[in-house]
């Protein structure tokens, strides 16, 4: 069965649900730009609330080195998600310290050429949207994330899922994971209880 992968959470009380409905992942956005951002204050408190289970994931683009390694202590995160411009270089030297996904937007087959020059833990897969690094609602052609398992690493797919599409998608592409945020929320910065949990049955349900 496809591992659920909530991101976007910037709250205690959405942190909560997506514990309490066992969802495998909590993905926290760190990127200043982002309207789903949370501050490391904020950030702490919800990561000390989580049960173990729960892996805590950290969103950054094109971030300082010296701020990640903060927050990785501070939060205790198990995962570093890396949405922008980042290099396999600098993906690297976080490796031992943390899990890595490294996060690619997925325009047409040319956006593919890049992936397999990173050697990290996972990868993962989002639509393209201009000057829009992710959490855009937009899905992207499926076809090439098959493309992409064949590189050889685990994918999370993301980009607009949805409890409409998420079975769908999961029987297309068979990910490892799937990474939902928007398609989840009431708002921007809250999550609806109801979607996430249609969203996380529809994917127990197809297995």
């Amino acid at each position: 069965m496809a591992k659920v992968k909530i991101c976007g959470i910037t709250n205690k009380e959405d942190a909560m649900w997506v514990a309490n409905l066992a969802a495998d992942y909590l993905g926290m956005v760190f990127a200043k730009e982002s309207n789903r951002s949370v501050s490391e204050k904020t950030a702490q408190e919800i990561a000390e609330a989580l049960p173990p289970y729960i892996e805590k994931v950290g969103l950054f683009v094109n971030e300082e080195p010296k701020r990640v390694e903060k927050i990785l202590g501070q939060c205790g995160l198990n995962l570093l998600q890396f949405h922008g411009d980042e290099t396999p270089e600098y993906c690297q030297q976080f490796k031992g310290k943390a899990k890595i996904i490294k996060a690619f937007r997925i325009k047409d087959e040319e956006s593919l050429a890049l992936i397999p020059q990173y050697d990290v833990d996972f990868y993962l897969l989002d639509a393209f949207v201009e000057d829009q690094p992710g959490g855009t609602g937009t899905t992207f052609n499926w076809d090439l994330a098959l493309r992409a398992k064949e590189f050889g690493k685990p994918i999370f797919l993301a980009g607009g899922l949805n409890p409409d599409n998420i079975i769908e998608a999961i029987k297309k592409v068979e990910p490892y994971a799937v990474d939902v945020s928007s398609g989840v929320e009431a708002s921007p910065r809250r999550k609806n209880v109801d979607l996430m949990q249609d969203f996380i049955n529809k994917v127990v349900k197809v297995g």
